[in-house]
């Protein structure tokens, strides 16, 4: 088995993702600001990668650093979890995660790009954030969401194995307007306010729009958006 170190390791994706890793008999470190690590500053960088066989980096952060640390450190895969759409919609955050993306494919490391749609928790913070609106708004556009625990299942079996390039990118199991996925939360909420679809202006709204956001074929993912909503706390 491997020594494998994860950045972004106690986040949203980064948790399950260890814990499955180390359920299949790897070796892993957990590398974040909690563990006292900093892939901004560089701290404790190098020395969390020395010996280390795979890099699962889920950190969105400007990642030369770390990648020029692992080339130096020997890494044989590095792993990288991305963002369907981020070609096409010009959404800041995916920039950086574009940029991600490029850095390490120049780097020349051998590695694995992963691109996935949004986690069912961004398509119901869409809504929560809306707490205070008296109406509910679901932009004119859909989503594809998918389980966390899906895409880290994916990623560590990616880990396990050999450094493939970028492999097909990955969705849940459904592609419905946000309108639909509105009246879903509304009714797990408990909440009698309206809803009202916006169309939004901008190259980022028309990106999500066209359907770049969406991966067309037969979906990756099993949990539906409603299942997600029944089974939280």
């Amino acid at each position: 088995m491997a020594r494998i170190l994860v950045t972004g390791a106690t986040g949203q994706l980064g948790t399950p993702t260890v814990a499955m890793l180390e359920r299949a008999g790897h070796e892993v470190r957990a590398f974040s600001r909690k563990t006292g690590g900093d892939l901004v500053t560089g701290a404790g960088v190098s020395e969390a990668l020395e010996g280390v066989d795979t890099l699962v980096h889920l950190a969105h952060v400007p990642s030369d650093p770390l990648y020029s640390a692992a080339i130096a450190a020997g890494v044989a895969h590095t792993v990288l979890i991305s963002i369907v759409g981020i070609d096409d919609i010009p959404l800041g955050y995916y920039k950086q995660t574009r940029a991600a993306e490029r850095g390490l494919v120049e780097s020349g490391l051998p590695h694995t790009i992963l691109r996935s749609t949004q986690f069912h928790s961004f398509v119901e913070g869409l809504f929560t954030a809306q707490r205070f609106s008296p109406v509910i708004v679901a932009p004119a556009f859909s989503f594809q969401p998918i389980a966390v625990d899906e895409v880290a299942d994916r990623l560590v079996s990616l880990a396990s194995g050999a450094p493939q390039g970028r492999v097909a990118d990955i969705g849940g199991p459904e592609q419905r307007t946000a309108r639909s996925f509105a009246e879903q939360w509304k009714d797990a909420a408990h909440s009698r306010r309206g809803i009202l679809t916006l169309t939004l202006p901008g190259a980022t709204a028309r990106g999500f729009a066209a359907g770049h956001n969406l991966v067309p074929g037969t979906p990756y993912g099993h949990v539906t958006f409603a299942e997600y909503l029944a089974a939280r706390p």
